[in-house]
């Protein structure tokens, strides 16, 4: 695109509601860079789906595009519904780690398993941020939260190495501290057909931050830098040297027939049967 890009063009003049230093910003600015940089015009050729959360208010109702905005954890499902219904269109997910992989997880684990040709972009906050700073499945463990003052007891889920292990057709981490890797990552995955998920490892000063010892978004943005691992490094580590980190990059690439392929090649066989 030799257009300069606009952030503006693709949002509706609407304030945005997002606390200062969220991590949002950032991955909202990334992924309207990207659909720019792959030269969409608007966002007429995309659907998206949400559900409840900070994370689930970036497409609804601030992009100029259809989206549709679901109870808590049930983004997956209609968006199944609105691919398989409208197979022509990108349908695009964001959520956060406690709407996707919390009360969302069963959708989450069978849209990879039946590879869902939709992408979802996770935005992690490792955190309930909007409900008042609830440990959520994400959160770091002996991290403190508002239910659990003396540390988190659990051990983080990992989402990105079970999208990986359930079948999805590409799986990658970042955090708001890589938006080069992230835009990147972004345009690789529209362009991609299949199950596509993404990771976004984000800031949130407001729920978080306070709580696990930070005293600003910046100074998570280091923590970020300073913890980041990528993968084919990580794999060299043992589980005592890799423990804190954040592992960072690509974990699975690979192509396999979509839901939506399977259902409309059986319909197609349909047909001809009863000709």
């Amino acid at each position: 695109m030799t257009e300069t890009f606009s952030i503006r063009k693709y949002l509706r003049d609407l304030k945005l509601p997002f606390c200062p230093g969220c991590g949002i910003f950032t991955i909202m600015n990334t992924f309207l860079r990207a659909v720019h940089e792959l030269g969409y015009e608007d966002l007429s050729e995309f659907v998206f789906c949400s559900g409840i959360g900070c994370s689930s208010w970036i497409c609804s109702p601030y992009f100029k595009a259809d989206s549709i905005h679901t109870p808590h954890g049930r983004s997956i499902p209609v968006a199944t519904g609105m691919k398989l219904f409208h197979p022509d269109r990108d349908v695009v997910i964001f959520g956060g780690d406690g709407d996707i992989v919390g009360i969302g997880l069963s959708h989450f684990i069978h849209a990879a398993r039946r590879n869902l040709d939709a992408l979802v972009i996770m935005v992690n906050n490792m955190v309930y941020g909007m409900t008042g700073g609830q440990v959520a499945p994400t959160t770091p463990f002996k991290t403190k939260t508002t239910t659990t003052p003396y540390g988190s007891f659990e051990q983080p889920l990992d989402a990105t190495r079970l999208a990986a292990a359930a079948g999805a057709c590409y799986s990658t981490r970042w955090t708001t501290a890589h938006p080069k890797e992230l835009k990147e990552s972004i345009k690789k995955a529209i362009q991609m057909k299949g199950f596509r998920f993404i990771e976004v490892v984000s800031q949130c000063p407001t729920a978080y931050a306070r709580r696990a010892g930070f005293k600003n978004a910046g100074e998570m943005l280091k923590w970020f830098k300073e913890n980041a691992t990528p993968i084919q490094q990580a794999e060299k580590m043992n589980e005592k040297e890799i423990e804190g980190k954040i592992v960072i990059g690509e974990f699975a690439e690979r192509r396999r027939p979509t839901i939506v392929e399977n259902i409309y090649a059986v319909i197609r066989e349909a047909q001809m049967n009863d000709r």
